[in-house]
């Protein structure tokens, strides 16, 4: 029982890292009905923004959780701008054009940053500041860091504030305005140029702080770390139901849970080829996702 118990509680702490990361993806797919390929490498930009500000603050010596939150915020600035510059860039040129001229951009995209990242960082991985003290707690016998209940908690107080941005707020109708449709909601008044650099800035901004939660776990960076991890979110929220920000968090614990499960048994070896064999089951059988709504298209 308690064995069970300590892989429910690692596949959770797994699960919310990729709700985190997940949760971009949807934003950005719910609003434009993009498939940011580049999302899993502003992640990587995200811990490695937090990295350079946490040895600046030398919080590896002074571990403190308010340094933790400067760097956390420092991170999120740094990819929210990062996310502006690419929709700029990168997605408005194409954004009028075809469905697979914006995905090859985004491959693009996430190529430039994946092997850009390894000439200006390197290709050696780096060790994340210890910025937090770490504590492990015993929970009717299984063990749990105070690391692994930050992660989940930060992931579940997105997913609250996300949903608050969005069904709360105006630029929260404005977005769901454009997600509408993006021509009727220009003739309304509304700047869709402005909502949609606002929506990439948003989603970079949860990439970060993924990538600097992750690397409280996990304390290991490299260029590339963005590249398993990304398709894996995305097959969470694919499995939720891209677009539906409850659904990225669902998807984002199944698959965490499944991977430890798998992880767990003499099969451990198959646990990153789950992920995609649970993607092509969820295409085949219900593509809309576990929360997504079915979308008929008009031809």
């Amino acid at each position: 029982m308690d064995t069970v118990l300590q892989q429910v509680i690692n596949g959770l702490s797994l699960g919310a890292i990729y709700a985190l990361i997940a949760l971009g993806y949807t934003m950005v797919y719910g609003v434009l009905r993009l498939i940011n390929f580049a999302h899993g490498d502003v992640y990587m930009l995200g811990a490695f923004a937090g990295y350079f500000l946490a040895t600046a603050l030398d919080l590896d010596r002074h571990p403190s959780v308010l340094g933790t939150i400067v760097v956390t915020m420092g991170a999120m600035a740094v990819c929210a701008g990062v996310g502006i510059v690419i929709e700029r860039f990168a997605y408005r040129p194409v954004r009028h054009h075809s469905r697979l001229a914006s995905l090859i951009t985004a491959i693009g995209v996430s190529l430039l940053l994946e092997y850009g990242g390894q000439v200006v960082f390197g290709a050696s991985p780096r060790f994340f500041p210890q910025m937090i003290r770490s504590e492990t707690y015993t929970i009717a016998g299984a063990q749990v860091t105070n690391q692994s209940l930050l992660v989940i908690a930060v992931a579940v107080v997105v997913m609250f504030g996300l949903e608050f941005v969005v069904h709360r707020t105006r630029i929260g109708k404005a977005m769901r305005a454009t997600s509408y449709n993006l021509n009727v909601a220009k003739l309304m008044g509304i700047n869709t140029d402005r909502v949609i650099a606002f929506t990439f800035a948003l989603g970079s901004a949860l990439a970060a702080v993924g990538g600097v939660m992750v690397a409280l776990a996990i304390p290991r960076i490299d260029p590339l770390m963005g590249l398993m991890t990304g398709l894996k979110a995305f097959v969470a929220a694919v499995l939720g139901g891209i677009g539906n920000i409850p659904g990225a968090m669902i998807g984002g614990m199944l698959i965490g849970l499944m991977e430890t499960g798998i992880s767990a048994t003499a099969y451990s070896t198959y646990r990153d080829a789950v992920a995609f064999a649970v993607l092509i089951v969820i295409l085949l059988v219900r593509p809309s996702g576990i929360l997504g709504t079915p979308v008929t298209e008009k031809v």
